[in-house]
Parts: structure tokens; sequence; C-alpha cells
């Protein structure tokens, strides 16, 4: 499904250079294991925390973005994704699949997923759970 793939902007964030270097940041900070495994709550607060050193980081923005979107969050979302989409450099990001996309790309699939409603899809199955002992 797509969503594990935009979510993620995971793995690591991979900026091209001018030069034919790249650079990889470590994956920490995407908190990309809590968001697959449904920790929202856990990503929100490392993501908040990403954010206040790198607040137009698109990596960032995109899986906060994501982690809003499954709570229902879906206004904080979207102002997310336009922001990752209006940063001032695209990014090639490395996602959850193992393959890599512009960072643009992936924030106008999520704004598309938030317009079809795609995020709260998901919500509407987990809270259709049942425990029983």
């Amino acid at each position: 499904m797509f969503i594990a793939a935009l979510a993620l902007t995971l793995g690591a964030s991979v900026q091209m250079e001018a030069a034919p270097a790249m650079h990889v940041e470590p994956a920490g900070d995407l908190a990309a294991a809590p968001i697959l495994a449904r920790r929202t709550e856990e990503a929100i607060a490392i993501l908040e925390q990403s954010r206040l050193s790198k607040p137009e980081d698109p990596a960032v923005l995109i899986n906060l973005g994501i982690a809003y979107a499954h709570i229902g969050r879906e206004a904080e979302a979207r102002a997310l994704f336009a922001q990752a989409l209006s940063a001032r450099g695209s990014l090639d990001l490395a996602i959850s699949s193992g393959d890599v996309a512009d960072s643009r790309l992936l924030a106008r699939r999520a704004i598309r997923m938030l317009d079809r409603g795609e995020f709260r899809s998901q919500l509407q199955s987990a809270s259709q759970l049942t425990l029983r002992d």
C-alpha cells in the first residue's frame, strides 16, 4: 500500500548536492519505526523535536503530516504537506520500499491521499477493531 511507501520518506533523507556526492542523514529523527508500527504519538513527539532543529526539512514535514493524518488531524497534515511542497529545494528521499522519490512528488501524493480520504479510511478500519478475551 502506498502509505507504507510514503511513510515514508523514511529510512534516510538523501539530498543531492551540486557535486556528485550525496549526503545521507540518520533515520532516527524521521520516526520511521514508530510510524510503521502505528505508534503515532511517539512518532509525533520525535518529529516535533526534529522539526525544532530542521523546520524546513521536507522529510520531517512529510512524516509529521502522515502521523497527524493517521490520528485525524487533517488540517495540520495538509499544512505540513503544503510546506514540504513549497520548500526551497526538493530532496530525493529514500522511502520504506527502498526506492528514492522526489520530496515534492511525495508531498503532492500525500495531499491527494488526504483529498481522497485514504488516511481517514485507515482510521475507520482501525477503530472497528474489537478486543476479546
